[in-house]
C-alpha cells in the first residue's frame, strides 16, 4: 500500500484513514520514527499493548505445545 501526504508548516502530517483502519489504529497510539540514514520507517505503538496483544494467540494451541515443549525438556535432562 502506497500513499502520500503533505507536510504542512508546522511540520504535521495526517496518516491516511486507509492506513490507519488497516494497522487498526486509535487515539492514543504512538508512532516511533526509525531513520536508518536512506529512509524512514514509522512504527505504531498502541496505547495500550498488553490489551492490543489479548487474543492474538487464539486457536494457536498454545498451552498444549508450552506442555510438549517442557515434557522434551523434562526428557533431555533425564540424559
Amino acid at each position: 500500500m502506497q500513499s502520500q501526504t503533505t507536510i504542512t508548516k508546522r511540520w504535521q502530517t495526517v496518516i491516511p484513514a486507509a492506513i490507519r483502519r488497516q494497522m487498526r489504529m486509535k487515539e492514543g497510539d504512538r508512532l516511533v520514527w526509525i531513520y536508518d540514514g536512506a529512509s524512514i520507517r514509522i512504527v505504531v505503538l498502541p496505547a495500550d499493548p498488553i490489551k492490543a496483544l489479548r487474543g492474538s494467540g487464539k486457536g494457536e494451541q498454545l498451552t498444549r505445545k508450552l506442555l510438549a515443549a517442557r515434557g522434551e525438556d523434562r526428557a533431555r535432562e533425564r540424559r
